[in-house]
């Protein structure tokens, strides 16, 4: 045995065993998280931008089906990136899910997301995620006007049928419209003008400048302006028509919807992995059944009427017939690169204009 106690050994020893622990512990994380090595608590946190209702619809569908605990934050587009990039060194969220698919590209561009190609993207057009498996489509959603036609009726003012409509002098501070920067829906509304004037971000920022005296105010949230037209605070909101379905069958029965003859936009509902996400099994885990028909088949329950990506899924009855509306051609991935530039000059140059 006095070998073993010469100093030198010893010291051999200690690293020896000390590198052989090392060794376990890292195949241990590795089977707990994954290729990736990271340490997965068999949970998902999820960055969620539909409404409170269908989010907590997904989540819990989602538990109760994988046995994985799963809890949302709901946020705006907006939001969403603000708290990614404030969280980049020590992610809150695992899953980004909802929302439109610009933002997704946005936060891609700042390196916020990890691709990642679930083998469920497989029946998903391509028109629908991105290439590399940054984000995936979930739903689809159409933009159109939410009409209050008893504020209509008393301001003899006919229901929008176009985006010229909307400048009408007799619906002065009567438009709800949420902030480009926040709001994802504002910023489909925004960038659906980009598409209309031929790119050019100039004259489409000139129709938001004629429009501004008709916004009674640039909420945080896209679905306010439906709120507030339901409330009859305001004429007409502008907003992803399902969000305006919905609210009609709270009770609110003056409410109609239509869509720009001009052209309209529309969201692609994303679904992405957080980069440095602190459970990234789970989240490749929920982001495969978010793309599954039956996940996409749970918002008609909860009064969300997106269209969903997914092929083989059911389309409630209530759901906008996408091939009876004239879209505009959006660019998702020119959208997602301008976002911060543009939303920067709607605030400066629009937002904060006074009214006449």
């Amino acid at each position: 045995m006095a070998p073993l106690q010469h100093p030198q050994v010893r010291g051999w020893l200690i690293l020896l065993t000390a590198a052989v622990l090392a060794v376990a512990a890292g195949c241990a994380r590795t089977e707990a998280g994954g290729a990736d090595g990271a340490r997965d608590e068999g949970k998902v946190v999820v960055a969620c931008g539909a409404t409170e209702e269908w989010c907590a619809a997904m989540t819990a569908r989602f538990t109760k089906e994988t046995g994985v605990e799963a809890e949302f934050v709901r946020l705006s587009s907006g939001e969403t990136v603000a708290r990614l990039q404030a969280g980049k060194a020590n992610p809150e969220f695992d899953v980004w899910h909802g929302g439109p698919a610009d933002g997704f590209v946005a936060a891609e561009e700042q390196g916020l997301l990890e691709p990642y190609v679930s083998p469920n993207a497989a029946v998903i057009s391509d028109r629908y995620k991105d290439p590399e498996g940054t984000w995936t489509g979930v739903y689809v959603g159409v933009l159109g006007f939410c009409n209050n036609s008893r504020v209509l009726a008393a301001k003899k003012v006919p229901a929008p049928q176009s985006w010229e409509d909307l400048l009408a002098p007799g619906l002065g501070k009567n438009v709800g419209l949420a902030h480009p920067s926040t709001s994802g829906t504002a910023y489909t509304m925004l960038w659906s003008q980009v598409a209309l004037h031929g790119g050019d971000t100039g004259k489409a920022l000139d129709y938001m400048r004629r429009l501004h005296p008709n916004v009674l105010q640039y909420s945080k949230s896209g679905i306010a302006p439906a709120q507030q037209a339901a409330r009859g605070e305001v004429g007409v909101g502008v907003i992803f028509s399902h969000d305006c379905v919905a609210t009609q069958e709270q009770g609110f029965k003056d409410l109609t919807v239509t869509f720009p003859a001009e052209g309209t936009g529309y969201e692609v509902g994303g679904v992405a992995l957080v980069r440095g996400a602190h459970n990234p099994t789970s989240a490749r885990k929920y982001i495969d059944w978010a793309l599954t028909p039956a996940a996409q088949e749970i918002g008609p329950t909860v009064k969300s009427y997106q269209v969903p990506t997914n092929p083989r899924a059911k389309v409630s009855s209530k759901s906008v017939d996408l091939g009876t509306v004239k879209l505009v051609d959006y660019d998702v991935a020119a959208a997602g690169r301008a976002k911060k530039d543009l939303t920067k000059r709607f605030d400066t140059d629009v937002a904060q204009a006074p009214k006449s």
